[in-house]
């Protein structure tokens, strides 16, 4: 087993047999684990021999350390460069290295007494500089390769701890020289866990929220900064070590400039939110967060918000005595309250719950994709134009969902459902198709049963027929009869489990019947975000005609859906607009036109359609 020798906040070497711990408790199997706030990658390190690690860190020190970690069931063999060198002890040899100080020596300009600072000794600068040079030489030349090359860079960062004169990060150094800072700088090979690689693992440098949009597996593994303390700022001096881009520094500590590696999860104000993004886009099943009751969210705040996208909303809570790290930003805020570092577990939730209701337009297969391009905060989610109800079931708002549907008989098939227990709505449905002996192609039961819905209009009984009727449509004439013709389908064990499995994600579901176009968009919360899957203006269907007692879809619809769209933004809100902007040889101009005026953003949804292509798209204003 190896040791961590870097001193580094966060740094879970301690919690380790505590992480295994949680996963045997819980009876936690995989073969893939994500380590996405990776750090100096000891977590990985320690499972790759059971797992596939894919490891991820926005911080590029962070990324080069994870690469030598996770790459190597070993230490390098440098072949080429100790046939070079003519020495079979590189390290030795990087150390038997002299020189002499140069303009180009970085950290002796600016990171020793010779610019004015005391991070290390003149003596240790020069090596520092030296020896980092001699590395980009020894790549450049392809003496070494990149895993070597990660390989030294990740040995330095860890020996340049030991001659450092900080308590640990590089925000400030000593006004004296600690005895560890007088010692000479030596190159020592990074400490790794020199076991058998469980398969060929993935190191990302990445926006964690980013990517999480884009991988998928077994075990998540999150150790977020959860205090204000940014890793940029606080470990500078690697991230300039590893990248050696001599970037403009200022200030007492010397530090490099941010740019966009500002933690959103250090920053009082946004770290719920971000969380709440995460929680709700990461595609793991068994999700493990390390945390503390001293974080910026707190502790039941964060463990209640997990609950929202937990199965069952089930969220175990196990607690450790865990030292806390002091740095020149710690003081008495916590009230002299003990650390206890936490490890909390949940389950995701990541069934789409496709619904019982066959209905034309359903965006179920769509789901995925509106799922990536939700904003980090939802409240209230808004299911405009609701239908089946595929999306807004799905989206798991931390407050409340409400859909909206025009058509009387959708609603009052999805009030029904939502309302009764799912168990006696299948015993109703199989004792009416036993009582009228429903079978597939069996005009003559299924005209019995549309005789007596049209005279009673039950959801109970247009929920069956829409089962078995062509093409599962749900088509009325202008008398408001439903006069769909039998088709070759019908209740199957697939349909069974889909009305049992049916449900709202949200916390809580209002149900509206009524059109869009009557809803008060400025009575909702500020983080309330609107769908719309409105009629495609370019395509046609029986639900949107006009011609059989239904409100159709024209040309003043879209011009009315657009100005209400453009309402809803000047209003502060976020709308997600589905929609088909080319389909057979027509072409959306309007709404392509309007889009670009208003500088809407588009995204490519795919093509749809068995018949005939058409191209979907989303269009978001945020």
């Amino acid at each position: 087993m190896q040791g961590d020798k870097m001193r580094y906040l966060g740094s879970k070497m301690k919690l380790l047999s505590s992480i295994e711990e949680v996963i045997e408790a819980n009876n936690i199997t995989g073969e893939t684990f994500a380590d996405i706030f990776a750090g100096t990658g000891c977590v990985g390190d320690y499972f790759k021999d059971r797992y596939k690690i894919v490891s991820n860190d926005f911080l590029y020190y962070a990324y080069v350390m994870n690469c030598a970690k996770l790459q190597n069931s070993k230490l390098p063999t440098f072949k080429k460069l100790k046939k070079n060198v003519g020495c079979n002890d590189i390290f030795a040899w990087f150390n038997s290295l002299k020189f002499t100080s140069k303009e180009n020596f970085f950290f002796y300009e600016n990171y020793s007494p010779k610019g004015g600072r005391m991070f290390f000794t003149e003596e240790n600068a020069i090596k520092i500089d030296g020896i980092r040079l001699k590395i980009e030489d020894l790549y450049t030349s392809n003496i070494i390769d990149k895993n070597e090359y990660y390989f030294l860079l990740a040995s330095m960062m860890e020996s340049i701890t030991k001659v450092s004169n900080t308590s640990g990060t590089y925000e400030a150094y000593f006004k004296f020289w600690d005895s560890r800072a007088k010692k000479t700088f030596e190159l020592q090979p990074l400490e790794i866990n020199e076991v058998n690689l469980f398969e060929q693992n993935i190191i990302y440098n990445r926006d964690t929220n980013e990517l999480v949009r884009e991988i998928s597996g077994d075990i998540a593994y999150i150790d977020p900064p959860y205090t204000v303390t940014q890793y940029i700022s606080a470990y500078h001096m690697l991230e300039t070590l590893v990248r050696y881009d001599r970037p403009v520094i200022k200030g007492v500590g010397g530090k490099r400039g941010r740019g966009d590696k500002n933690s959103l999860y250090a920053q009082r104000t946004k770290a719920k939110m971000i969380f709440e993004d995460l929680f709700r886009q990461i595609q793991f099943k068994h999700i493990l967060i390390s945390y503390s009751n001293q974080g910026l969210v707190p502790l039941e705040e964060l463990c209640a918000l997990a609950s929202k996208f937990a199965v069952n909303g089930v969220v175990k809570i196990n607690e450790y005595d865990y030292r806390e790290y002091q740095n020149h930003r710690s003081s008495n805020k916590h009230n002299g309250k003990k650390l206890n570092e936490v490890i909390i577990y949940f389950e995701k939730e990541m069934i789409i719950n496709k619904s019982p209701i066959n209905y034309s337009g359903s965006k179920d297969t769509l789901i995925p994709e509106l799922q990536k391009i939700l904003p980090p905060n939802i409240d209230t989610f808004v299911d405009v134009m609701g239908g089946a109800f595929n999306v807004g079931a799905n989206i798991a708002a931390t407050r409340k969902v409400v859909y909206n549907e025009i058509n009387p008989y959708i609603y009052g098939m999805m009030n029904w459902i939502l309302g009764e227990d799912r168990a006696n709505i299948v015993e109703q449905i199989e004792n009416r198709i036993e009582e009228y002996g429903l079978s597939k192609a069996n005009k003559e039961a299924y005209t019995r049963l549309r005789d007596r819905y049209n005279e009673c209009q039950t959801p109970l009984d247009l929920y069956i027929l829409h089962m078995y009727s062509f093409q599962n449509m749900i088509r009325f004439n202008g008398s408001h009869k439903f006069n769909t013709p039998i088709g070759v389908a019908g209740y199957s064990d697939d349909i069974k489990q889909r009305i049992l499995n049916f449900k709202v994600k949200a916390p809580e579901v209002e149900l509206i019947n009524g059109d869009y176009v009557n809803l008060q968009w400025d009575s909702f919360p500020e983080d309330t975000v609107f769908y719309f899957d409105p009629p495609y203006f370019i395509t046609s269907a029986a639900y949107n005609d006009g011609k059989r007692g239904m409100k159709g879809w024209g040309l003043n619809e879209e011009i009315e859906l657009l100005s209400i769209l453009k309402q809803i933004d000047t209003l502060g809100y976020k709308f997600i607009l589905s929609n088909v902007v080319r389909h057979k040889d027509k072409e959306n101009t309007l709404l392509l036109q309007w889009i670009e005026e208003n500088g809407f953003k588009i995204i490519e949804a795919g093509v749809s359609g068995w018949r005939y292509a058409k191209n979907e798209i989303i269009v978001i204003n945020y």
